[in-house]
């Protein structure tokens, strides 16, 4: 899991951040970048960069490896660190609190603004990058992908995705996004998979949330990673949420992921509420979504 970092942005310094955009800078072009490089890439001396350097390390901000040259590289902490900064200049929050979700490829928070909205944190290739005992070319590589390259491409298609959508289709409101973090409305509700309906609860919850897909697919996008755990059902409806995997429905596999995507939401309401689920002819479903002619599951009974 990845530190938070938030407590401790006060005692950062602006030539810390300095530091900590030279080595994301550098780390366009190699994995670890080459400490004679950082005066040029952070503008700062040699000393100060020698003095940040102790003071972003032991904050556990940067890592440090020697391997043919000493080289340094950002952490997730560090590059939290850059986005929150980014954040606090844009004055789009001026807080974080606890943790609202904690995942295998992103982390969320509560972030205070003038209302309540969620931070996330973009986590993938994480795994990646821990495994560096599994490296073997530490030269500068222009072809590599980096980790911070990875979360940050995830959280521009997400963005994007949210801001095409919003406010046509019941998805969280963008606010902010910068480098792999996002800035979004809170949501209300809990998660379709803690969600309890009751047996009247059931179809119609199943029809909103096909409703969004279909809005969603109108207006060209599909989820391309629809479960139970990526819908929230509140008492204004439900909100469907984690867009990073879609696609445009002009993309070569929209169709079938579309596909993929209703198989993914019925066989969740099949397996949970098996006696109030109806019987659905899931390819004419799709047909339908694709289509813009949804109604209702009952049609497809």
């Amino acid at each position: 899991m990845v530190r938070n970092v938030a407590g401790e942005m006060a005692e950062l310094e602006p030539e810390d951040f300095h530091l900590l955009s030279g080595l994301e800078h550098g780390m366009r072009f190699s994995r670890w970048v080459a400490e004679g490089k950082l005066p040029e890439f952070a503008g700062l001396d040699p000393e100060d960069v020698d003095y940040r350097l102790d003071r972003c390390e032991r904050r556990g901000l940067v890592e440090r490896k020697t391997i043919q040259y000493t080289g340094y590289r950002l952490t997730f902490e560090g590059y939290d660190a850059l986005a929150l900064h980014t954040f606090a200049e844009r004055d789009t929050i001026d807080g974080v609190g606890g943790p609202l979700g904690v995942g295998k490829e992103s982390d969320v928070y509560e972030v205070r603004s003038f209302q309540p909205l969620a931070l996330k944190y973009h986590r993938e290739g994480y795994t990646n990058f821990r495994e560096v005992d599994k490296e073997r070319d530490y030269t500068s590589d222009n072809q590599h992908i980096s980790w911070f390259y990875t979360a940050r491409k995830a959280a521009e298609r997400e963005y994007e995705a949210l801001e095409t959508l919003y406010p046509d289709v019941q998805v969280p409101r963008p606010v902010d996004q910068n480098r792999h973090a996002i800035v979004m409305a809170k949501m209300d509700g809990v998660e379709l998979s803690r969600a309890g309906l009751t047996d009247q609860q059931v179809v119609p919850v199943l029809d909103l949330v096909l409703e969004e897909m279909t809005g969603a697919y109108r207006e060209g996008f599909v989820h391309a990673d629809m479960s139970e755990y990526n819908v929230f059902v509140g008492t204004g409806g439900v909100t469907v949420f984690d867009w990073p995997q879609a696609v445009p429905t002009d993309h070569e596999n929209a169709v079938e992921l579309l596909a993929r995507d209703i198989e993914n939401l019925v066989g969740y309401f099949r397996r949970k509420y098996p006696r109030q689920t109806p019987e659905i002819d899931e390819a004419v479903l799709a047909d339908a979504v694709r289509a813009d002619e949804f109604e209702t599951v009952r049609a497809f009974d």
